[in-house]
């Protein structure tokens, strides 16, 4: 007798396998990349409307520094354990819980009646950010098992946060100015739904044994937020005071309990012998440094173009279109030159460039003409865009095989956050001193003289980034 049971998605998805195998999924990747897209899309889009949302829901500078910090917050603090719980639950399951939780989160970013709720729900959108990022990765990998037709497939997924990154301050700018920022959130909705349409199409993902590591994943969250907490409050309130104390200790105390239970631990979800590697910790150091030059960079100009020199979110938004524009072409441009010279070259390259327009930036005044400083800003964009790739690429050539997604993990990661604590850091600057252009020299400066010191870390590397340790 014929069952008429459903078929398991297990047995669907084997009788999917062999169209994927042919020509991969457009499915699969349709939704993986409007997932990175929106993920990638909110770490700047609010940028430019922070002295709108500060104006209409209240707050001073450390209510607009937690409205971009609990995002990026909350996405770097998760990220480790998210990859674990995708392959737990299973990719097109992760990735589609995410996915409804980030819509239902930016809905209530936009409804927000108050500047607490506003944040709160930041919050957990990082945190449903997190779990989509390994999840739409891993989709793409399911989705295109054929090795030469997944190179391409990840390669037009990176776009999807190419795009996002260069775009994300001018529509920020051109939606608050048009029809007011809870529109930066709204516009979420339509994507969203579309993404999930997509991923309603895509077979089911297979679950995979994952341990989750409940002890380091508590400590690192209490250790970042405490951090976080203590660096913004201590910048506008005064670092002398018994709570921001508090703060900084508890952060101590916490990173020190997540070091030990990622040494102590049967499955730590950050193994601590990968950073024997030194090409591992450069490359760590490096990306956290990139980003928080580039965000921190972001945040301190969409505050100048509007507080400082009046113009609209419009305009503001405009003025980042020349820092942006080139990214992915120099992306391209960075791995070509990695292949020739070596992965060093467009890293201590993309650095000093980086550099060179901090320490231009420290010139800016508030009668500069305001193309001039757009264009100033341009080195800071290029120089991130020529060091990424390769900075991944001598990640990963650098650790085993076994190791790669945990180590672009960690890699991604200390990229969060580097935005994350740049935001807090320059955000205190500008609190505490005497103007608003001294607190952004110092901000520029400071940023400056980290570039500086990563890049003449990997020019200490081994030539080609040998992998000098087996993490």
């Amino acid at each position: 007798m014929k069952s008429l049971s459903k078929p398991s998605p297990a047995v669907r998805a084997a009788a999917a396998a062999p169209e994927a195998a042919r020509g991969g999924s457009p499915m699969v990747l349709g939704a993986a990349l409007l997932g990175f897209f929106l993920i990638s899309l909110d770490a700047l889009i609010v940028t430019v409307a922070l002295p709108d949302i500060g104006r209409s829901l209240g707050g001073g500078m450390s209510g607009l520094q937690w409205v971009v910090d609990g995002y990026a917050l909350m996405f770097a603090a998760l990220m480790l354990s998210a990859g674990a719980l995708s392959d737990r639950i299973g990719a097109r399951r992760a990735f589609g819980g995410g996915l409804v939780l980030f819509a239902l989160t930016s809905a209530a970013c936009g409804f927000a009646p108050n500047l607490g709720v506003l944040v709160a729900a930041r919050l957990v959108q990082g945190a449903a950010a997190a779990v989509m990022m390994p999840a739409s990765l891993a989709l793409v990998r399911q989705g295109f098992p054929d090795q030469a037709r997944r190179a391409r497939a990840i390669a037009v997924w990176t776009v999807g946060g190419a795009v996002a990154v260069a775009v994300g301050p001018v529509l920020g700018g051109a939606l608050t100015a048009s029809v007011g920022w809870r529109w930066i959130f709204f516009v979420n909705l339509p994507a969203g739904l579309l993404a999930l349409a997509l991923l309603s199409r895509v077979p089911a993902s297979p679950r995979l044994p994952a341990r989750l590591d409940a002890v380091g994943q508590v400590t690192a969250v209490v250790a970042m937020g405490a951090l976080t907490y203590g660096v913004i409050e201590g910048g506008a309130e005064g670092f002398g005071r018994p709570l921001v104390v508090a703060s900084l200790l508890v952060a101590a105390v916490a990173a020190a309990a997540f070091l030990a239970a990622q040494a102590r631990g049967a499955h730590p979800m950050l193994p601590l012998p990968l950073f024997r590697s030194r090409v591992v910790v450069v490359s760590v150091v490096v990306g956290f440094m990139l980003n928080a030059a580039y965000y921190g960079g972001v945040f301190n100009f969409s505050l100048y173009f509007q507080q400082e020199r009046g113009e609209s979110a419009l305009h503001a938004g405009l003025m980042f279109i020349p820092m942006t524009a080139l990214v992915a072409v120099v992306n391209l441009a960075s791995a070509k030159l990695a292949g020739r010279f070596g992965p060093r070259v467009p890293i201590v390259a993309g650095q000093l460039v980086g550099t060179a327009g901090l320490a231009a930036l420290t010139t800016v005044g508030a009668h500069t003409d305001v193309w001039a400083v757009a264009a100033l800003m341009v080195p800071v964009g290029l120089g991130g865009a020529l060091a990424v790739p390769a900075l991944t690429a001598m990640l990963l050539d650098a650790v085993p095989p076994e190791r790669a997604g945990t180590a672009s993990a960690v890699l991604n990661t200390a990229r969060q956050v580097g935005g994350a604590l740049a935001v807090a850091i320059f955000g205190a600057l500008l609190a505490g001193a005497d103007t608003f252009l001294t607190g952004m020299r110092w901000s520029m400066l400071l940023a400056a003289a980290g570039l500086v010191l990563t890049a003449a870390a990997t020019l200490a590397l081994p030539r080609g980034g040998r992998r000098d340790a087996q993490a």
